[in-house]
């Protein structure tokens, strides 16, 4: 598609966009704050929701929390060292390949994640409504072709 083929983005989409990425802002504002009250980053949040959130099972292995959290090997390590210093997960070995860890949370990391995903839960239901209309508004329009 030649740039002359581009579609011509709108006023009204710009501010639909903007408006979008408001709510999403606010949404991640109000966690980063609920994760520091109870004592943890953002970054550790995210990977213990990585960790208990992986599809079909309550552990990763190194390879899979880096892709999940899309950072470097070496940075998923320092940050489960970081958890594991907290007691909130530990790692074990694979009996099949020694080489391999799998990393769980231990039950305290489940109850302060369990916690937090209460009250996350509870902020999205009452941003739901915003949001919801600000993707229709996006992608109906785009439907339409305008």
């Amino acid at each position: 598609m030649s740039d002359d083929e581009k579609e011509v983005i709108t006023k009204q989409e710009y501010e639909e966009i903007a408006t979008f990425r408001y709510v999403l802002r606010r949404f991640l504002h109000f966690s980063e704050n609920a994760v520091r009250a109870v004592g943890l980053t953002p970054h550790h949040h995210e990977a213990l929701l990585a960790i208990e959130g992986f599809p079909g099972r309550n552990y990763v292995n190194m390879r899979e929390l880096a892709e999940r959290l899309h950072v470097k090997h070496n940075a998923a390590v320092g940050l489960v060292d970081r958890l594991a210093a907290e007691g909130l997960a530990e790692r074990s070995a694979v009996d099949s390949d020694r080489r391999q860890v799998h990393v769980s949370l231990t039950p305290r990391g489940k109850q302060l994640l369990a916690e937090l995903s209460a009250v996350h839960r509870d902020e999205l239901k009452h941003i739901a409504p915003e949001l919801i209309v600000q993707l229709k508004r996006l992608t109906e329009r785009h439907k339409q072709g305008r």
